[in-house]
This record gives structure tokens, sequence and C-alpha cells, in this order.
């Protein structure tokens, strides 16, 4: 067999594929063209080292007891391989170095390089694995910040933060040699009991592609490649069971479900996506050709990878009965356009090698997707001469993965992500006329566990469960802890009452009479993150219903029966219904799993330090049944004013959050109010700060199409901006709304955009739309594809001046 070295090279005696000079496409099919098919194979698979390697308390077979951090973990740790034997020709991924048990930074480069030598000494030409990792809290790796959860990056509704964390995480990973980060999750949320809630931007398809493609373009900007997850229809499974079948059809899959993904990679410059687990109408998204090339590729001219998610492939033969084993799994997975199998090869081994040669299994195929990743490595710099394995990492003894900048941001993020549902009696603790209490009882078993505060893809709650007895590995103070720093002079006691699940009550009269001999309560309820069952939110993580977990409204119960007034701080991973909660709370405070600075965060706002910001991603049921009962619904599927005796009317509905000053949005002035349906139009608002505070207002505009050839929403979010406005402050915000803003999915399945009068609303939440205006698209109906209008701009004019009179 030829080596590099006796292979095509350039005049200057560089091998084609290794000369920068090239476009990226000749350096690709140069090293292709000399590839054999098990060389070529050989990169469509990946390998999980570490997965199942010893630690200080770990079980004595060496492997890392405690939950699972993937679906059908065992199966990969049972039949695990030698890294030298799993690249013998080669290797596509290397799934997780950094972030499948506690490692320094240091420590994870060292196994790095040692792991991209035996790869690049089982490839003939010295092609090094493309470095994975996950990235949905922070680098999820021991010591790195655990930032807000992604609904709490979707409560601030402010797409540039959101950039600017993706930059920040792109950053650290890229010093320790990763490439690949599988992040954002981009699914709407469409029953709130699924567990991966927290996971996700909300219940609407535009704000989760405003953000979605914020937080894609900071990583990728960072030089690491964002995945897109999970596509597509995950969050949709019947009674929201995690896997489950998705419950919808093609109209709701088009216009609700994929928008973000197309705006990731159109706006946000996405590089790669990850198959949805789940099954749409019977056909497993992992083997849909029309979801994974006839869209994605035909439709949309996404050039990336498309990769597995963990166990996908094998999942089609173990779990949906489509195929017979996992070697037929990967061959209609690779056939219908996916490129690359995580988190190890179990489908796309080398059964494809002799496949092609018994001419079951054509080439092309196989070089489709090689084609892929090997345009991703050379993008990369892997392939360029002076790349080194110790070179990739040269970062990582310097690199300090949970800075000074890194904290400031997570609190500034945690800070803005905070709603406030109502002051009621008690808020701000300060302020105001109001001094401190003299003793302060803080309950509740979210009060004293730093844990609460991270979501389920933080190192902490993601792995750490394998590894009893190991600190965090971040400073978190808990929300007590924050508490008694916000509060010097009062004297605070703690009871936590009972535990986040289960039934025990032993906790309650403690609680109940710290309670009653404090001036005035708070009690911190809600979730822990965990996975598969081991936690209340998070992956694998479902909810029968919207109740509070364990025992939690039991013990709110008792403490509202006490006569001291409780603030109620909810964190959690999901909205629970508080219909029973909030006529009794004297102030009632949502955070979303605000991360390690999230508990200063939460005090901040308690005190009236920091000012209420954060905004609604997902409503607030009055009651725990009746799901699922998001926003984006027709107009059956709202309140049905009788025809039905279940009221799905939220208690505080999308977009919604209090502040402790005061906003008015008035004075709407459209440019036009007929406009042809390839048309734009220009709405402005003024937006002042009536109040004695400066703040944060989320300015939203709504769209509802009177009549339509479907039944459309009674109102979808079509713009947003977040502005922060000075006491007696004003500015006017306009939205330019292009007729391509109005598009859905008719009735023979192509996207239009349909003559007639549409609905304009501004406000600051979907039930506080003040500002109205009608506007009339006049033409002939219009077929409207990739290259439509995604967006909608906004600028930003300070005071009263509106130069175009609009």
């Amino acid at each position: 067999m030829p080596t590099a070295e006796s292979l095509p090279v350039t005049g200057r005696g560089t091998p084609r594929w290794r000369d920068p000079a090239l476009p990226v496409s000749d350096r690709v099919e140069a090293l292709m063209a000399e590839m054999t098919v098990a060389e070529k194979v050989a990169q469509l698979g990946s390998r999980w080292i570490g997965n199942a390697t010893a630690h200080p308390g770990e079980d004595g077979d060496g492997r890392a007891g405690g939950p699972r951090v993937a679906p059908i973990q065992e199966v990969f740790e049972s039949g695990s391989i030698p890294l030298a034997e799993a690249c013998r020709d080669g290797l596509g991924h290397l799934t997780r170095v950094y972030g499948s048990r506690p490692v320094t930074a240091v420590e994870g480069a060292a196994e790095l390089v040692s792991s991209q030598h035996t790869v690049l000494r089982g490839s003939r030409f010295g092609i090094p694995a493309l470095v994975h990792e996950e990235c949905l809290t922070g680098f999820t790796t021991y010591g790195a910040t655990v930032y807000p959860a992604a609904l709490a990056w979707a409560a601030t509704f402010d797409a540039d933060l959101v950039r600017r964390l993706g930059a920040a995480i792109g950053r650290d990973m890229r010093a320790v040699g990763v490439h690949q980060g599988l992040a954002p999750v981009l699914d709407v949320v469409r029953d709130y009991r699924w567990g991966r809630v927290e996971e996700t931007m909300g219940e609407d398809p535009y704000l989760v592609s405003m953000l979605g493609a914020a937080y894609v373009a900071g990583l990728e900007g960072a030089g690491v490649i964002a995945t897109l997850k999970h596509f597509a229809g995950y969050s949709a499974s019947r009674a929201a069971r995690n896997h489950g079948p998705a419950a919808l059809g093609r109209r709701e899959l088009t216009d609700v479900m994929l928008p973000p993904f197309e705006t990731a990679i159109a706006v946000g410059g996405a590089r790669s996506v990850m198959n949805a687990y789940s099954e749409v109408d019977g056909v497993p998204a992992g083997i849909d050709s029309w979801l994974l090339t006839d869209l994605l590729r035909g439709d949309w001219g996404f050039t990336g990878t498309v990769v597995s998610d963990y166990g996908a492939v094998a999942f089609l033969a173990g779990m949906h009965g489509v195929a017979s084993d996992p070697e037929q799994a990967g061959v209609l997975a690779l056939s219908a356009g996916m490129d690359v199998e995580l988190p190890d090869t179990v489908g796309f081994g080398r059964h494809f090698v002799d496949r092609v040669a018994r001419g079951e299994l054509p080439e092309s195929l196989v070089d489709r997707a090689v084609r892929r990743l090997l345009t991703q490595k050379v993008e990369l710099g892997l392939l360029d001469p002076g790349w080194t394995p110790e070179g990739s990492v040269a970062a990582a003894a310097e690199v300090d993965l949970d800075s000074p900048e890194n904290r400031e941001l997570a609190g500034e993020l945690a800070e803005r992500s905070v709603v406030l549902l109502d002051e009621g009696s008690a808020l701000p603790l300060l302020g105001a006329g109001r001094t401190a209490p003299g003793r302060l009882a803080v309950i509740g078993p979210c009060a004293a566990d730093s844990r609460t505060l991270m979501g389920c893809y933080a190192f902490p709650n993601h792995v750490l469960p394998r590894h009893p007895g190991l600190a965090l590995g971040v400073a978190a103070p808990t929300v007590l802890d924050a508490l008694r720093r916000e509060l010097p002079d009062t004297e605070i006691v703690h009871e936590p009452g009972c535990d986040v699940s289960g039934g025990d009550r032993s906790g309650f009269a403690a609680a109940a009479d710290a309670a009653r001999e404090a001036d005035l309560c708070v009690a911190v309820v809600g979730d822990r993150a965990g996975m598969f069952g081991n936690g209340t939110s998070g992956e694998g993580c479902d909810a029968e219903d919207l109740r509070l977990p364990g025992v939690q409204a039991d013990l709110l119960a008792e403490l509202f029966a006490t006569g001291t007034p409780v603030v109620v701080v909810v964190v959690s991973g999901r909205p629970y219904a508080l219909g029973e909660v909030h006529p009794r709370a004297a102030g009632l405070v949502q955070a979303f799993m605000p991360g390690q600075e999230g508990a200063a965060a939460v005090a901040g706002v308690l005190s009236g330090r920091v000012q209420p910001a954060g905004k609604l991603p997902v409503q607030i049921p009055r009651r725990p049944g009746g799901q699922p009962g998001t926003y984006l619904q027709p107009p059956l599927g709202g309140n049905t004013h009788g025809i039905s005796n279940i009221d799905p009317t939220p208690l505080f509905p999308f977009g919604y959050g209090r502040s402790y000053t005061a906003f008015a949005v008035d004075d709407l002035r459209v440019s036009a109010t007929d406009i042809p349906t390839d048309g734009e139009f220009v709405v402005s608002v003024r937006v002042r700060n009536s109040g004695a505070r400066a703040g944060h207002e989320v300015v939203q505009l709504y769209l509802r199409d009177v009549v339509a050839q479907v039944t459309r929403p009674v109102r979808q979010l079509a713009g947003f901006v977040p502005v922060r406005l000075e006491p007696g402050e004003s500015a006017r915000i306009r939205f330019h709304v292009h007729a391509d803003r109005t598009a859905f999915t008719g009735r023979d399945l192509r996207r239009i955009v349909e003559p007639g009068e549409v609905e304009v609303l501004v406000g600051t939440s979907s039930a506080d739309l003040p500002c109205r205006v009608a506007v009339r698209l006049t033409g002939p109906t219009r077929v409207v594809g990739h290259d439509r209008r995604l967006t909608t701009p906004v600028d930003r004019q300070q005071g009263e001046a509106d130069a175009d009179g609009r």
C-alpha cells in the first residue's frame, strides 16, 4: 500500500490535500481519490473513550457507577474495543474526551493528544479525528463555567447576549482542541411535561429561531462547529414521553418545528445537524430521506454534516424495529442522508466495505458522506502541514475554563433571565420605604442545593452523579448563601421542609415553625435536573402532570397556613401550575435553572438590587392537567367559550414578565396599510419608561392572519427587541415586516404568502398588546421557498423623533 509521501503532490512537494493554497474542494477530492473504501468508511465512525474509565469512587469493576449519561450507554460500554483497533483505517470523531469523566483541562488535553496520535498512526494519510463535546449549558467538562440553561437564555429575549454566550463557550472549547459542539437544541416546546423543556428556548418558533441562530453564530465565529438538534419533531412526542412518537402532521412540522433549523443554517451558519430519536408518522428521523436529503440538502442547500444522536442508528433496529440489526440500520441511515455515527461505531462499521464489494451498497453513498466530513476537517485546518495534536491543545495549560469573564457573563445572563411574575405585597424586600426583615425563614428543597440551579447537561448534574464524593468543580453559591450576603443585617434561618421528589413530609413541622417565627418566608421550590429518571427535569425525566414535584405543593400549603407572608421562588426546568399558589403568595418569582451565578441573580431580584427583566418563553399554567397547552394555537386550541369544560387559559401568558419600574407602549404608526404579497411595511411604536428606575422592556410584535385557507394561530410572535431605558426615557422601535413573514404551509403543503387582512399587534406580552393595526396584502398568492425573508429586522431611535414619519 502506498504511503502518503508516495501519492500525488503539488509542485512544492506537498500532498495536494495538505496544500492550504488549494481550494477546499480540490483538497478533499485529491484525498478521496487515493483512499480505499475501508479508509473512507472509517471516517464515518467514532469512538467513545473514557466512557467506562476507572476513577476513584467508582465501582470495583472499573466502570463509573451511577446514572447513565446517554441512552443505551451500557451497550457502548460492553462492546467497546481498544482505540487502536477502532481506528486501524482512520477515524471520523473522538467522543467527549473532556466530558465523560472528571478531568482537568491539562489532563483532558494529554488524553486527547495521546488519542490523536493513535488515530494518526492508524490512518495512512495521517488524518486526525474531529473532536466533539456537549455544550448546552456551557462546555460540559469538569471545572468549566455552568451557564444558565437554554430556557433561561430564552427568558432574556436577547439575541446579542446569547451570541456572546456562544462565542465564550466556543473560545473555551477551541482552546483545548475541541472542534464541534453538540448544541443548540432547537426543539420548539409543545408539551411542558416533556423532560427536555429546560434544554429548549421556549414554545415559539421565531424566538427559538433568533436565539438559536445567535448562539450558532457565536459558536461558529469562535471556530467550533455548531450542531443543531434534534432534527426534527422530537419535542412533540405523545404524552411528552422521551423518544415517543411525534404527534404532528407535515404542516405543523414545517410551520412550527423546522423554521428554527432553517434559520440557524441560513442566518447563523450552522455546519452540522443531529437527527432526532423520534418518528413522525411512522418514519424515524434517522431514515427519513425527505428530511435529511430532500429538504435539508435540496431545498435548504445545507452542505455540512448530519451526525447521529447517540445510539440513534442502533435504535432503528433495537427500538423502532425498522431494521433487522444495527448493520442494516446503518445502511438505511447512510442512504437517507446521515454522514457520521456517534458516539461509537455500531452500524457504520466495516460491513459497509463488504457491501460495496458485493454491489449491495453504492460507493457513491459512502463518498457523499465522507466528502462532507473531510470538507470540515480541511476547513478546520486538520490536514494542514503544520497541524499537530500538541499544537491543537497548546492553550490548555493556560486556559481558565471558569474565568472571571465567564462568570460575569453567566451572572449577566442569569440576572436578565429571572422573571418577576408578581411583586405582591413583599417585593422588593428593600427600597420603596421598606427595610430588611429582621428574621427571614428560607425554606424549601431548592434553597440550599446548588445543583438545583443547573440543567441536566451541566457537568455537576450530567456526569458527577457517577462519581460520588467529588466537589462540584465550580463555585456555585446556593440561594440561601446569596440571601445571607444580600441581607447581611437579617437573621436568616433555613429548613428544607422536604426533598425535591418523594413523599417524605417529616420536615414539614420544622419548616412551618421556622416560618411562623419569622417576619417573612422565602420558599424556594422546583426541580433537580438529572438523566433518565434520576431527576425531576432533564432528558428522560418527563412529568405526568404539572404539579410541583414530590410534596412541594403541600409544603407551600403548610407555609401559607402559618400566616407569615411567603414569597415563592420557583427554580425549575419547566413551568409548573401555580394557580393555587399565586393567590396566597406575597410575591412570585420564576427562574429557569439560572446556573452557577443564578443564586445571586435571584437574591438580587428579591432584594430589589437587580431590576427584573425576564420574560416567559413558556407560559405558566393555571392548573396541572389538560396538557398540552402552549400559546401557539388556532382558535379552537384556546379558550373555547363553553364548547369544552377545560379552559387552557394560562396563569401567566407567553412573553409576560413584570418589573420594578413601569413601561408604556403606544403611538403606533405604520408606513402602509396595503402592500403587495411581495412587499414590506414598517410598523413603529413608542416605548416609555414612566417609572423611577432604569430597566429593560421587551417590545413584542405579533401577527394574526384573519382569514386563511388553513387554520392559523390566534397570534404568533413575528418580531421582538429588548430595550433598556432610563427613568423618563423613551425610544421609537421600528419593525420592518416583509410579506414573507406571513407565509405558512397551505393545503397543498406548499409554503405560500396569501392575500388578505393581517392584524398587527404590538405590546409587552402575548396578552398585553395595546397597539393594533390591520394591513392588507394584495395581489396573487405567492409560493415561497428557502430564499424568503426569515427574520424581522428591528431598529431603534431614541426620543420621540421618527425620521420617516412612521
